[in-house]
């Protein structure tokens, strides 16, 4: 791939392992792993185990990519620096998923789930790289946009599918339906992985400096003085703006179930997927291309306040066509968000340390679920003081994250 000339196949190719990702991560934190838990654990604390389940396995990805991400900046490989993790990442995950079918022991999926966690971002943390490494700054808004695009279609399909299987588990028509519904994330992440392991074409890199894990680790988390001011605003504006995002995510199947009263929340949880993603695929594109244009920092903080309006909708009317209607409405303050904020990112840092700073720049993301995981057992908690007032503060804090979000890139400088 000729990083001066990138094609449109190109901006595929490079975006295609974040499909099979976004699809196991999706479909395992949005159906998948709620519907494993009401077998497993009380009705009463299932938000509580669910938080626990997924803050944990979110700590592990925080701290893999960035370390990952750092080793394969400096890889020798004359395979390329990033495919080599991609290979034994995907290939780990692809023989850990059937597991999550196995257990009846919550204990003994939390382990098997933070194990999928540890060996995802071994792919994840590298892949990352590819942008910055393959396309030239002037392209890295479309670029992003592709990868957003990407990821949301996988994360849609996975959904979507997997709603449709999953219902038939919860009802008890068998466990075929469970391997049914696992397969399907499985088989995409198989199809990203071939795609992105001999397709992409990785650039040379003449001397590189090997370091051990060790020195991955020391390294990892360092941010360059002249950076750091910058840059860290904006993981705390990301942190916080995928925070309100992941929470409407992580709780959508029982707040549906629970405060809306839909007869069969796991097909409504993907209708409402599915509708967010509507409204981000109308964003995700236009919004990238319009970044490299008129600047990555004010679509950002455009695209968090229009997600504040879908959440506001959400508050205000208690009604499952309404939780729709906002659905779409946060859906294109998703899609713009993660087109122009990814481009802000690769404007923020340092060069030849591309995975190292992406990794950290996903570490906020991955924090953002993890920190949403732990308003689970506030939610526990209040509903048990009144009717589903732990959901209502749910909402409140979601408004806030995404409001503070926006406001906090009003200080980032790209390039100070």
């Amino acid at each position: 791939m000729a990083r001066s000339k990138p094609g449109r196949l190109d901006y595929l190719k490079i975006a295609a392992m974040g499909f099979g990702l976004t699809a196991l991560s999706q479909s395992l934190h949005t159906l998948i792993l709620p519907a494993r838990l009401t077998d497993l654990v009380p009705d009463e604390s299932k938000n509580t185990y669910l938080g626990l389940i997924t803050f944990s396995g979110l700590l592990i990805a925080m701290v893999t990519q960035p370390v990952v991400g750092t080793l394969s900046d400096h890889s020798a490989s004359s395979w390329g620096r990033r495919r080599p993790f991609i290979l034994a990442g995907s290939t780990l995950v692809l023989l850990l998923l059937p597991t999550v079918g196995f257990w009846g022991s919550y204990w003994a999926l939390f382990a098997t789930y933070c194990l999928i966690q540890l060996t995802a971002n071994v792919a994840q943390g590298p892949y990352q790289g590819f942008i910055p490494d393959i396309i030239p700054e002037e392209k890295r808004g479309r670029a992003s946009a592709a990868k957003a695009l990407a990821e949301t279609a996988g994360g849609a399909i996975a959904v979507l599918l997997v709603g449709s299987t999953i219902d038939h588990y919860i009802l008890g028509q068998g466990n075929v339906y469970l391997y049914l519904t696992l397969l399907i994330p499985w088989a995409m992440l198989l199809l990203a992985a071939l795609v992105t392991i001999f397709t992409v074409r990785e650039p040379p890199v003449s001397n590189p400096e090997r370091i051990s894990l060790a020195e991955a680790f020391s390294r990892s988390f360092k941010i360059e003085a002249k950076l750091r001011s910058s840059f860290l605003f904006f993981l705390v504006s990301r942190l916080l703006v995928f925070m309100a995002f992941t929470t409407l995510q992580r709780f959508a199947f029982y707040y549906l179930g629970d405060v809306l009263e839909v007869p069969q929340p796991a097909s409504a949880t993907a209708q409402f997927t599915v509708t967010a993603v509507a409204g981000l695929l109308l964003a995700i594109y236009p919004a990238g291309l319009l970044s490299d244009k008129v600047g990555r920092k004010a679509l950002s903080i455009a695209s968090a306040f229009t997600g504040a309006i879908g959440v506001g909708l959400i508050i205000l009317f208690k009604d499952y066509t309404a939780a729709l209607v906002a659905a779409g409405i946060i859906g294109l303050g998703i899609g713009g968000f993660s087109s122009a904020n990814w481009a802000l990112a690769t404007e923020l840092i340092a060069p030849h340390e591309e995975a190292k700073y992406l990794g950290i720049t996903n570490m906020a993301t991955a924090a953002a679920g993890a920190l949403a995981s732990l308003i689970g057992p506030v939610i526990d908690y209040f509903n048990r003081q009144g009717e589903n007032l732990g959901y209502s503060i749910m909402l409140v804090a979601c408004l806030l994250y995404l409001l503070i979000g926006g406001l906090l890139l009003l200080r980032i400088r790209p390039k100070d």
